[in-house]
């Protein structure tokens, strides 16, 4: 047993290994989180310590912590990705301290500043939040995020250029409008007035009744409907 340093001079038999005084539970969790605290009593069989996670074996130091009821101290993450190994449904029981298999969720009528600071880290995640009887968080679904940009056109245009319906559509087309041209027109030769022989220039204009219809114009500016 002995006094804490802070103005508060709390008794207690907590020891910091690495600074080696007595420390109450409000200056543990505030001035010494990343370090190795056990019993007076505990110190005095054994002063020897590791400043590594016992999980991971890097120092303590290096990553955000967590310490338990027991006052065993761990990274979170190590602790996290390993409580989250086990089924969903185990017993808040079996959910063990590593390093002295106690129990990681505090009792209920525990009140004390490690113990509330305990509460609010493994309130974070779901898996402690069923052992301490808290709604689970949900979890939002990743979005894809090249099928949330994605705004390419993926409707089958195979379908309609390859159809028997498209590719007759020009015909179709062209007898609607009632109008056909032709691309090479047929010279027509007649005869003239003065017997002779006159070239006449055709011009296809049009049909409306699916024929199409011809004015030739020869050189006497006579035409001849055909």
């Amino acid at each position: 047993m002995g006094l804490c340093k802070c103005p508060k001079r709390k008794v207690t038999n907590l020891f910091c290994f690495e600074h080696r005084v007595n420390v109450c539970e409000h200056c543990l969790v505030a001035n010494h989180a990343k370090c190795i605290v056990q019993s007076y009593l505990q110190w005095l069989q054994d002063s020897d310590y590791s400043p590594n996670c016992r999980l991971c074996n890097t120092l303590l130091s290096s990553k955000e912590t967590v310490r338990l009821a027991c006052y065993d101290l761990f990274h979170w993450s190590c602790l996290n990705d390993l409580a989250s190994l086990l089924p969903p449904n185990t017993a808040p029981a079996g959910y063990q301290c590593p390093s002295c298999q106690a129990p990681i969720f505090p009792p209920n009528n525990l009140v004390s500043p490690v113990a509330s600071t305990l509460r609010d880290k493994l309130s974070l995640v779901n898996w402690a939040r069923a052992g301490l009887g808290l709604p689970l968080i949900e979890e939002s679904e990743p979005v894809d995020e090249i099928s949330q940009h994605d705004i390419t056109d993926y409707r089958d245009w195979s379908v309609v250029n390859s159809s028997p319906d498209h590719l007759s559509e020009g015909p179709q087309m062209a007898q609607q409008t009632g109008y056909m041209y032709s691309s090479v027109p047929t010279p027509i030769v007649q005869h003239g007035l003065s017997g002779g022989t006159s070239k006449d220039h055709p011009v296809n204009i049009g049909d409306t009744g699916g024929e199409s219809v011809a004015i030739n114009a020869g050189k006497n500016g006579i035409g001849s409907l055909l």
